[in-house]
C-alpha cells in the first residue's frame, strides 16, 4: 500500500447458510473501491461521511466486514444500508451485526434471495477532518465598493484518505475535492463582485479603550461595514467567521495591503464590521462629569451619571461617529457590582437623534453624531454631547 494513502479495511465474506458453522473470520476478497464518497461539512463540529460501493452477493448468507483501525471514525455512528440492486427481483435483508473481539471492526450478515450486485452505503462520523473559512476583501479607491471573496480550507487529519470525494457545506453548495491523508485543500466558495460598503468610525470605551487615559482621550477605530441583506448584495445565507485580508485599489491598476481582521459570524440581517486601523484625525475625550447617588428607600439607591464627550473632526470631509456605551461597564466605573443593571436614559441626554434602536440592546447603548468637516484653517469645530443615565435600584 503506497505511503500516505489508505482506504478503510473493508472485506466481503461470502458464505452459504450451510457453511455457517465452519465460518472462522477469514478475509476472502477485498471490498471493491468506493463508487462515491460524500464528505458532509454542514455542521461546524461534526463531519459525516457517506460512501457507496458495489459488492457481489451470492444467494444465501453473506458476511460484510468493515474495519477502521488507526482512523478517527466514531464506531458508535456507523450505519449500513443496501440502497440499490442490480436486478429488480433481487431482495436483501440485514440479518445481524457482530463485533469481533479486540478488533476495530464489525461484520454485517446480509441475506440475498439470489446472486447479484448490490450498492451498499456506509455512513459514519469522523473526527479530525475540519474546515474553516477565510476572506479576501478589495476596496476601491473611493472606499465605496468592495469585492469580497470567501474561501474554504479543509484539513484532513483523520488518518483516512478520500481521494475522489465530494464535499458539501452550508447552503447546499457542493465541491469535488480530493482529501488525501494529512492534506489541506482550499476552494473558492463565493465571490461577491460589487458590495456597497460604509466607512464607520466608532468609540466604545469598554471594548477599545483609551489612547491616552490621562487625557481621557479614547481610541477611535475605523471599520468597513457590510450589511448581510439582499439590498446590499448579500442576504442569501449567514457569513461564517474567519480571517479577512484587506486590500485597497491605488488607482494605478494595483492594490495595497491594508491589514487583516477576524470577521465574526454574521447572521442574515446583521452587519459585518472589518477593522482597518485607527483614526488619528478624530479626537474624542470622554469624562464622567456627574455621579450622584439618590436614596429611594432604606438602603436602595439610584445613581445619576452624566458622561460628557468632547469631539473634534480634523478631516476635510464630514463623517458620522458611532458612540457605544455599556450600562454595566458604566455602572462599574462608579461602583462595582456583579448584579444585573437596571437603567433608563434621562431627557437631559443631548444626542439629537436619540438611541439607535436597531443596534441598542440591554447592555449596549448606541448613538450617532454627525461631525462637520474642519473649516479652511487647521481648526476643527468642537462638538459636545452628554449622556445622562440613571442606574436604578442599587444597594
Amino acid at each position: 500500500m503506497p505511503p500516505l494513502k489508505r482506504t478503510l479495511g473493508c472485506t466481503l465474506l461470502l458464505l452459504t447458510l450451510g457453511a455457517q458453522e465452519a465460518y472462522a473470520r477469514i478475509k476472502l476478497i477485498t471490498l471493491p473501491v468506493r463508487d462515491r464518497v460524500e464528505v458532509q461539512l454542514q455542521h461546524p463540529n461534526t463531519t459525516l461521511i457517506e460512501e457507496e460501493r458495489t459488492v457481489p452477493l451470492i444467494q444465501g448468507r453473506n458476511e460484510i466486514d468493515f474495519a477502521w483501525a488507526n482512523t478517527h471514525i466514531d464506531p458508535s455512528t456507523i450505519v449500513f444500508r443496501v440502497v440499490k440492486h442490480s436486478n429488480p427481483s433481487m431482495k436483501t435483508n440485514i440479518l445481524s451485526v457482530s463485533y469481533p473481539p479486540n478488533e476495530a471492526a464489525l461484520t454485517w450478515a446480509v441475506s440475498a434471495n439470489q446472486a447479484g450486485a448490490a450498492t451498499i452505503r456506509i455512513s459514519y462520523v469522523i473526527n479530525n477532518l475540519s474546515k474553516h473559512y477565510h476572506y479576501r476583501a478589495r476596496i476601491d479607491q473611493a472606499e465605496k465598493i468592495m469585492v469580497l471573496s470567501q474561501f474554504m480550507r479543509v484539513k484532513n487529519d483523520a488518518n483516512e484518505g478520500f481521494e475522489d470525494s465530494f464535499v458539501s457545506i452550508e447552503g447546499g453548495q457542493r465541491f469535488s475535492l480530493p482529501l488525501d491523508i494529512n492534506a489541506t485543500q482550499e476552494v473558492l466558495v463565493t465571490r461577491y463582485p460589487a458590495l456597497p460598503v460604509k466607512k464607520l468610525y466608532l468609540i466604545n470605551p469598554e471594548q477599545y479603550g483609551y489612547e491616552d487615559r490621562a487625557q481621557d482621550k479614547l481610541k477611535v477605530p475605523m471599520f468597513y461595514q457590510l450589511d448581510n441583506t439582499e439590498q446590499a448584495g448579500l442576504g442569501k445565507m449567514p457569513l461564517a467567521a474567519g480571517k479577512v485580508r484587506l486590500f485597497q485599489e491605488d488607482g494605478h491598476g494595483t492594490v495595497a495591503f491594508l491589514g487583516e481582521d477576524r470577521a465574526t459570524y454574521t447572521a442574515l440581517g446583521d452587519d459585518m464590521k472589518l477593522r482597518v486601523g485607527q483614526a488619528k484625525d478624530i479626537v474624542v475625550k470622554r469624562t464622567i462629569e456627574r455621579k450622584k447617588r439618590k436614596r429611594v428607600e432604606g438602603n436602595l439607591y439610584d445613581y445619576d451619571i452624566t458622561v460628557k464627550y468632547s469631539i473634534e473632526n480634523f478631516k476635510n470631509q464630514a463623517v458620522t461617529l458611532q458612540i457605544e456605551e455599556s450600562p454595566q461597564a458604566l455602572r462599574n466605573e462608579v461602583r462595582h457590582s456583579y448584579r444585573a443593571v437596571q437603567w433608563s436614559i434621562s431627557p437631559k441626554t443631548t444626542f439629537l437623534k436619540g438611541l439607535d434602536k436597531t443596534e441598542t440592546s440591554q447592555d449596549k447603548l448606541v448613538f450617532h453624531v454627525a461631525l462637520p468637516a474642519k473649516d479652511g484653517t487647521a481648526k476643527a469645530k468642537k462638538i459636545e454631547h452628554k449622556l445622562n443615565l440613571i442606574i436604578k435600584n442599587e444597594w
